[in-house]
């Protein structure tokens, strides 16, 4: 049940990377996103495409850039983060000491 959760939690990680080098480096390839991440380039390549179906990047002949939603997209990520995170905090069974098998 949880295993879903974490790999998902892991391709978001992957995909806010991938946004945060286009962002830092535009525009920029998948060779150089995958050298400096380790990510192999499959995996780039399919976060590059999420993110453009998202229309947070595009691409250019240089490489991935970003678009003009991706700044409204950057200010409300840690807001909406912090509400998932106040979410799961919610869904802790803090007192499993007593709970009887």
């Amino acid at each position: 049940m949880i295993d879903r959760l974490e790999k998902e939690v892991d391709m978001l990680e992957r995909h806010l990377q991938v946004l945060r080098m286009v962002i830092e480096n535009e525009p920029i390839g998948i060779v150089k996103m995958s050298n400096e991440t380790g990510y192999p380039h499959h995996k780039v390549r399919y976060s590059l495409r999420v993110l453009e179906e998202e229309n947070l990047i595009e691409p250019s002949s240089q490489g991935a850039i970003t678009t003009e939603q991706t700044g409204e997209f950057v200010d409300d990520l840690d807001e909406k983060i912090d509400e998932i995170i106040d979410k799961l905090e919610g869904m802790k069974i803090d007192d499993a000491a007593e709970i009887e098998s």
